[in-house]
């Protein structure tokens, strides 16, 4: 996954830390989408998203069952206030990356996010921004 900064306006980096939920949409194997509301993180440094979540949640397994290829968007709104994070999407287990994705979980939430047997992140490589009103 090839990632690269994201110049964002403040106002939009400002948006993205406040302590809010978005919601993640993927694709099913029949193509139609999968919307989930997830608790996320921004590293505006790589354009890289995180999401934490269960391996056997339909979210997870949807990005899985779309390989490389899989494309997702999170979208986190406040009123007429919005952005559209899109990118193509990974799911791992590795130790590290989950280390990294709780750390900053617990730095924008002010807690950790649970933790079950099976926890895995979404990374989404960020290659595309939308927004309005940022």
């Amino acid at each position: 996954m090839s990632r690269s900064a994201l110049q964002l306006p403040l106002r939009a980096t400002e948006f993205l830390t406040r302590p809010d939920t978005g919601v993640l949409t993927t694709l099913r194997g029949d193509g139609t989408p999968h919307a989930a509301p997830v608790r996320f993180t921004l590293e505006a440094t790589d354009g890289l998203v995180r999401v934490t979540t269960r391996a056997g949640a339909r979210k997870a397994r949807n990005v899985v069952a779309g390989g490389p290829a899989a494309r997702v968007a999170l979208c986190q709104a406040d009123g007429f206030r919005w952005i559209t994070l899109e990118g193509r999407a990974r799911v791992t287990d590795d130790p590290g990356r989950l280390a990294e994705a709780v750390r900053r979980y617990t730095a924008r939430y002010g807690t950790p996010p649970p933790t079950p047997p099976d926890l895995v992140v979404v990374e989404i490589a960020v290659d595309r921004v939308l927004s309005l009103n940022l």
